[in-house]
């Protein structure tokens, strides 16, 4: 009888493991630990918010258990570098937003692709662009605005939430179709640029629905257009960029998103958790709450829209010249 060495065994037995835990086994028993989402931002911002509801829910309804891992800096890009380096076997997934396509716009040398290195799962929900004003700006709509003297409009500023961002790359679109120009404030961060109009320092700021909501209802800040498909029915008189501007669509979207090659029935199985999470009456009301309004569910909605906008932002940078200044 033949004696196996021990080098033999060794081997046999690393030959046994890897058959063991191949992806088919793998997704069989998929989860089996705790799935990290990757939150490319600090806590506390909108991004932060959603992850947390949605991996809240994930534990408790569809018995994924979750972690919610905020990995700031560089705009997102630090945070989404990792996913898109993680194993691919659903164990990590990114909460990612509208800047992962104006990052693909706007930085030269990404270290990921942002649509090849992932798998899209779903969209999660959206809030449109405002431009917003002080009360005592003179025009009282985009339109009005378009009417007023350019040697008038060229010494308003606007406000943005940084270089590059998508409420910047808003600006630039409006510039490319109008001629119009402003002069553009780029802030660290929407909040601090909204605060400066409510406070007369600039005139105008563009910003989401949910960062400008409490103050258009308590009227420290009149909506000159928003940047959704059609009149919003919370702000049903105002008009949309599009009524003056045709094809002017800009919303901050969220979504989720896991390494690319991730195992496909790990994909359904994730897709299908989301789907479940969705539904759920209290995750509906609290979106709503937070002026996130829904969208079409599933991986090709996201990978449409994904590559819509990329190709729109690298259109509109490389048309109106724009350059990230270091």
């Amino acid at each position: 009888m033949a004696v196996m060495s021990r080098r033999d065994f060794v081997a046999s037995s690393l030959s046994i493991a890897a058959v063991s835990v191949s992806p088919a086994s793998l997704a069989d028993t998929f989860p089996n630990r705790p799935i990290r989402i990757v939150v490319p931002y600090a806590p506390g911002g909108g991004s932060d918010t959603v992850g947390r509801l949605i991996g809240q829910k994930l534990t408790e309804m569809a018995g994924m258990t979750t972690i919610i891992d905020n990995k700031a800096g560089a705009s997102g890009l630090i945070g989404t570098d990792s996913v898109a380096k993680s194993p691919a076997d659903g164990y990590t997934l990114l909460l990612t937003d509208a800047a992962h396509a104006t990052n693909a716009a706007v930085q030269p040398k990404l270290p990921f692709d942002p649509v090849k290195d992932f798998a899209p799962l779903t969209l999660i929900g959206s809030s449109p662009q405002l431009l917003v004003a002080h009360p005592s700006f003179p025009a009282d709509s985009l339109k009005e605005l378009l009417a007023l003297p350019r040697e008038q409009v060229r010494k308003y500023a606007v406000g943005t939430s940084g270089q590059g961002s998508a409420s910047n790359l808003l600006y630039e679109m409006l510039k490319l179709k109008t001629g119009m120009e402003l002069v553009h404030v780029p802030y660290k961060g929407g909040g601090a640029a909204l605060l400066d109009v409510i406070a007369g320092q600039i005139p105008l700021v563009l910003n989401s629905v949910p960062a400008c909501m409490p103050y258009i209802q308590t009227k420290r800040v009149k909506v000159l257009a928003i940047a959704s498909s059609t009149r919003d029915p919370k702000l049903p008189t105002v008009q949309t960029f599009s009524e003056s501007v045709p094809g002017v669509l800009v919303s901050n979207w969220y979504g989720i998103m896991a390494p690319a090659k991730t195992p496909a029935d790990v994909l359904q199985r994730l897709t299908g958790a989301l789907f479940q999470v969705l539904d759920l009456p209290e995750v509906r009301t609290k979106l709503a709450e937070a002026y996130i309004d829904p969208m079409p569910r599933g991986p090709q909605p996201f990978l449409q829209l994904l590559n819509a906008e990329v190709l729109q932002w690298r259109s509109v940078v490389s048309q109106t010249g724009f350059k990230m200044n270091n």
